[in-house]
Parts: C-alpha cells; sequence; structure tokens
C-alpha cells in the first residue's frame, strides 16, 4: 500500500512529547499544520532520522521500514530530500555547483534532470551566481532543487517560506504548486501558516501540543463545523473551480463552481484551467432573498446544511454549494432575526476581494 505509517513516541525538552498513531498518503503535499511547539519540526527530524523516537517506534514508508524492527535505517539511507527554513547552502559554491553536488551524491537514478528543475524553479539566471548574493527567496528555490537533484523518495519541507516577503512568497509557493504538478514525489509540508498551506495541501495533518488532532482532505477539514480550523480567526473554505473566460471591459475572471459562476480580478489561465478558491468565513454574509442593488458581484443561492451550537455573540453556519462547501460567520444575533434553520435555502453574499489570495481588491 502506498502510504507513510507512523507510530512515532519522542520526548522532547521541558516535558514535551510528540506522539503519534497515524497513516499517511504517500502522494501528493501533506501539509502538517498547527501552532508553534506542536511537534511539526519534531515529526520531520525523526521521519529523516535526524532524531532519535522511543525503540518501540515504527517509520515505513511504502513497506520499506525505517523505524522499528532492529537498528533504525541512517538518514542518508532513507532516500529523504530535507528543505530547512534556512536554506543551508554551500558558500563556497555557486548556485549551479550546489545543484551538481546533490546529484553527484544520489545514492539512486534520479526521475527529473538537471533542465527540468532548473526550469521549474526558475533558476536559470542564477547558475552562476555566488550563494552569498542571492535572497532569501532565490535561495529557497536553489535549497528545494538541490533536494529534488538528490533523487528523495519522499520530500521534507519545513516552513520553507517562513522567511521570505509577500513577493518571494508567492513565487516560491508557484513553484512548489508546479512540482507537485510535473512529479509523482510525496511531499511533507510543515506551516504554521494556514492560508500558505490552503495553496498547496491535498491532505491535512493538525498537531496540537504533540497530539494529532484531525487529518483528511484540506477540502473536507477546511469546511467542517467540527475542527479546530473553522474556528480560527482566519477560518476559510476552500471550493475548486476552473476558469470559464475573462471579462476585459472589467478586468476580471469568471470560474465556474459546481454550476455556479464567481468573479474574481482578471487571472492569467486559460479557460478550462482548475483553480482552487479560499473564501475566509468572515467574509460570507447570508440573505432570505437576493439583493437587487449591491455593490457585491458574487451573490449565490446556497442551502444552509449546519448551524454551530453555542452562546458566544458569533455562529459558524455551513452551506452547500452543489458538492461544495462555504463557511459564514455571523452574529448569533443575526442568526436568530433571520430565524435561520438547517434546510433553508438562502443566498451567501461573499466579498470578491476574499476569493484569492493573489488578487488586490475588488468592489
Amino acid at each position: 500500500m502506498s502510504e507513510l505509517r507512523l507510530h512515532l513516541t519522542c520526548r522532547g525538552d521541558s516535558g514535551f512529547t510528540l506522539q503519534l498513531d497515524c497513516a499517511l498518503p504517500a502522494r501528493g503535499i501533506t501539509a502538517v499544520y498547527g501552532p508553534s511547539g506542536s511537534g511539526k519540526s519534531t515529526l520531520l527530524e525523526c521521519i529523516a532520522g535526524l532524531r532519535a523516537p522511543e525503540p518501540d517506534s515504527v517509520i515505513r514508508l511504502n513497506g520499506d521500514t525505517w523505524q522499528g524492527q532492529g537498528s533504525p535505517v541512517p538518514p542518508w539511507r532513507r532516500g529523504i530530500g530535507f528543505v530547512f527554513q534556512d536554506a543551508r547552502l554551500f558558500p563556497h559554491l555557486d548556485v549551479g555547483q550546489n545543484l551538481d553536488y546533490a546529484m553527484a551524491r544520489r545514492s539512486a537514478p534520479g526521475t527529473v534532470t538537471f533542465g527540468q528543475v532548473v526550469a521549474w524553479l526558475e533558476l536559470d539566471d542564477l547558475l552562476a551566481r555566488a550563494t552569498a548574493t542571492l535572497s532569501a527567496g532565490q535561495k529557497q528555490r536553489v535549497a528545494i532543487g538541490r533536494a529534488l537533484l538528490s533523487a528523495p523518495r519522499l520530500l521534507l519541507l519545513d516552513e520553507p517560506l517562513a522567511n521570505l516577503d509577500h513577493a518571494a512568497r508567492q513565487q516560491c509557493l508557484r513553484c512548489l504548486q508546479r512540482l507537485s504538478g510535473e512529479l509523482q514525489l510525496p511531499m511533507l509540508y510543515v506551516s504554521h501558516d494556514i492560508e500558505e498551506v490552503s495553496q498547496l495541501a491535498d491532505h491535512l495533518l493538525l498537531l496540537d501540543r504533540g497530539r494529532l488532532v484531525e487529518q483528511g482532505s484540506l477540502l473536507e477539514l477546511c469546511s467542517r463545523l467540527d475542527t479546530r480550523l473553522s474556528h480560527e480567526e482566519q477560518a476559510a473554505a476552500i471550493l475548486t473551480a476552473s476558469v470559464v473566460q475573462h471579462d476585459a471591459v472589467f478586468d476580471l475572471t469568471r470560474l465556474a463552481v459546481d454550476g455556479h459562476e464567481l468573479f474574481v480580478n482578471h487571472l492569467p489561465d486559460q479557460p478550462g484551467q482548475a483553480r482552487r478558491v479560499r473564501i475566509p468565513a468572515r467574509d460570507v454574509s447570508v440573505c432570505r432573498e437576493r439583493p437587487r442593488d449591491s455593490s457585491i458581484l458574487n451573490i449565490l443561492p446556497v442551502t444552509l446544511s449546519e448551524i454551530e451550537e453555542t452562546d458566544s455573540a458569533r455562529v459558524l453556519l455551513r452551506l452547500s454549494l452543489g458538492s461544495q462547501f462555504l463557511l459564514a460567520r455571523i452574529t448569533r444575533k443575526s442568526a436568530v432575526e433571520l430565524k435561520l434553520q438547517v434546510g433553508d435555502p438562502i443566498y451567501a453574499q461573499i466579498k470578491s476581494a476574499a476569493l484569492l489570495m493573489e488578487a488586490t481588491d475588488t468592489a
């Protein structure tokens, strides 16, 4: 079976213990998400063999046991590429030589070429540069390229974008999205930024204080009311959409979501291309009747599928939009005055500025 099997106990400082028993898909990108101190980096270090868990722990990838039968497999024999928060490039080598170093020392034949990695990560103009002259974002792209050229079976990324500015972060995210589409390489991506995770991940592993809180499909977990994600201030549903057409007059793009249309700021994508859309719960309001005059472009018919039971000032609603779901955070007073009940057909008003993280504000 294609999976990463983990049965881990790893003791740290000040009484902290990471304790997990789960199986993760050995395909796509699995995000490991949680607050600082939840055990995210400890987990990656155990998988890589850089930290020793308790003797009864088990780490197994696709049937190959790295921990749990006799002596643990040493890090250099696990076939893992590791990208850290700091790039850790060799300062005495230029960019091309850093990449060549990985190729020369890989223990298995690679499935990607030097040229492919350079193209995917937009490194062509950097090859002759000294690493000391690179920006933080450029260094991280080189570090990712070096990890890929080592022919890994599993790629681990420990908050690789944490020290980057917005522009560099977006460029690295585009490169990682491209890699995910081009390669059949499982990746574990550690982050405490849910907006970053929502652009990349297929699967989500939620940690808190060394324990597994929840795991599953990113799209499913982000739209449920019973997860910690939905109660964070930045709670948002993730939808999958496809580009329909571009409106050159108003500089907008029309997306299709389960038979409905959403307008967003102009995208460079071709019609038919899939696009992931993040809609924060705080930017969705509801009404009984469709407004006739409104500056909000996106007003969608939905069905109220669930209402959070709470005594607090705000409540969460789960709204079905075809086979997908939105979240809306409204005041409890509004929910009472609208006499909202499960099954009600209502309308969701979505601020277009909330639809895509890359987009700028639209009225």
